[in-house]
């Protein structure tokens, strides 16, 4: 009975296979031998308009859900407030939402916006500012008359500010606890020593600052012509174009005094810094000045990162220290590129102390590596695709796009370089990459720092240089 059983299966299963495979099919294709045509995508255009009061706006009309976003992009930020005062761009940032605005408590501003399950939100950067809208369709009237509110004339209430400030030192108290923070803020001190991004706020700083510093740096640079705002959502031109006038009416374009800002000065000096902490896992951090997003070597330093440090498991820093020395988890180097100044070369990992110097030394060959021969062609193959094709989840949905676009306009960069992107990403050669990582990478001028106990380190820090030891600031 089994016997049968099994036989009659069998037969069943050679008719299923003679039925799907007839006779003179071609044979299965191998998926490893598919090509596929190049990957095309039309990056859309926001619409644009100017209001009378010189505020830019870009569009983005999205009918899939009922929910309007606004960001607007404000020419501020913490470059250009006095030194004394280091820290007055980021209270003034947090506080525009916080501090509620005229005519309109702080409770009651968050009670409005709960009850509408609305968003507003602001904040400041080294050269940005900015303040948000998230909304339903059917409350964006109220709460764009809120988020007028606070971009035109907030409060600045006292009791929040005093809040604000009390977290701002909570938060320099607690600076040092977290390495790699340390380690961060270290190494940006270093590159940018003497320039406002080398800058962080002190107890001293902040408390120099007053709720009327708050209220004249808004009024220096909250204008509508510093004003660019990225909308996208459920709402057309008409509508919104009618809706921001009348929202808006009365606040005046004037001219913005932008102080002078210095350039950083450019001169490579390498160091060895070290903190000491008591750590079983040493943090690792180098780097030095780059450069800036009008350089024109821009696209062959991306394909570089990418192959460096930039490209995860694919990079030649993650497969030899991570895979194949199993001496950290996480390791990377990369250009962050400027936009107003230069940006950073950096570099980091973190491992155990009994392998800190053996990483160093790793990470500074395959730096050193990359300057001394070209890159072989598969993996300038593969970074140059894998940047092309990951470049269209930077437009996932409207509101990414719009932002997107604002950002090329907020920063001032060419008309079409994202149209133009993948296309000089494409064009860059074996060549392009060794001329810009012997011309841009600098691995014997990097400042190194690490965070951790020389007590446990496979070899002394003076073996990279001259060990110059931090004591970071404590303060109670």
């Amino acid at each position: 009975m089994k016997a049968n059983l099994r036989r009659a299966l069998a037969l069943v299963v050679l008719g299923v296979l003679f039925a799907a495979a007839p006779l003179g099919a071609a044979p299965p294709v191998d998926p490893r031998t598919l090509t596929f045509p190049p990957l095309t995508y039309d990056i859309p255009v926001p619409e644009r308009f100017v209001l009378d009061n010189g505020m830019t706006v870009l569009l983005m009309t999205d009918r899939a859900l009922p929910l309007i976003q606004i960001t607007a992009y404000v020419g501020v930020g913490a470059v250009y407030e006095p030194a004394d005062q280091c820290g007055l761009a980021a209270l003034t940032g947090a506080m525009i939402r916080r501090g509620g605005f005229a005519g309109k408590t702080p409770e009651v501003l968050d009670a409005e916006l709960e009850f509408m399950a609305s968003a507003v939100e602001s904040a400041a950067g080294d050269d940005l500012g900015t303040v948000s809208l998230r909304t339903l369709r059917k409350n964006f009237e109220a709460t764009l008359g809120l988020f007028a509110g606070v971009m035109r004339s907030p409060a600045f209430d006292a009791r929040r500010f005093d809040q604000t400030v009390k977290e701002a030192l909570e938060t320099l108290r607690r600076q040092n606890d977290d390495p790699r923070e340390l380690a961060d803020r270290e190494l940006l001190r270093a590159i940018y020593r003497g320039h406002p991004l080398g800058r962080t706020p002190t107890p001293a700083t902040l408390r120099a600052i007053g709720r009327e510093d708050l209220a004249a740096f808004h009024r220096r640079y909250f204008r509508p012509n510093n004003v660019l705002l990225a909308i996208s959502g459920d709402i057309d031109r008409t509508e919104l174009e009618a809706r921001l006038k009348s929202t808006f009416s009365g606040w005046e374009p004037a001219p913005v005094d932008f102080p002078t800002v210095p350039w950083p000065d450019m001169t490579l000096r390498p160091a060895m810094l070290y903190v000491k902490k008591d750590l079983a896992q040493s943090v690792i951090r180098m780097g030095h000045l780059g450069v800036t997003k009008d350089n024109p070597d821009l696209y062959a330093l991306r394909v570089m990162d990418f192959i460096l440090g930039g490209g995860g498991l694919n990079s030649r820093l993650m497969g030899e220290i991570r895979a194949n020395q199993g001496l950290a988890y996480n390791v990377a180097g990369y250009f962050e590129i400027g936009r107003r100044f230069p940006g950073p070369f950096l570099a980091e990992t973190e491992t155990k102390a009994a392998s800190t110097g053996r990483a160093i030394a790793l990470m500074l060959d395959i730096m050193d590596g990359i300057t001394k021969a070209p890159v072989t062609e598969a993996e300038l193959t593969l970074a140059k695709e894998s940047i092309v094709n990951a470049f269209i989840f930077g437009f996932a949905n409207a509101e990414r796009v719009v932002n997107q676009r604002a950002r090329i306009v907020y920063y001032g960069y060419p008309d079409r370089y994202l149209e133009d992107y993948r296309a000089n990403i494409a064009k860059v050669t074996q060549a392009d990459v060794l001329r810009v990582a012997r011309r841009y990478l600098h691995p014997e001028k990097l400042i190194k720092v690490v965070v951790g106990d020389a007590a446990g380190f496979d070899r002394p820090l003076s073996a990279f240089g001259e060990v110059r030891e931090i004591r970071p600031e404590v303060w109670n």
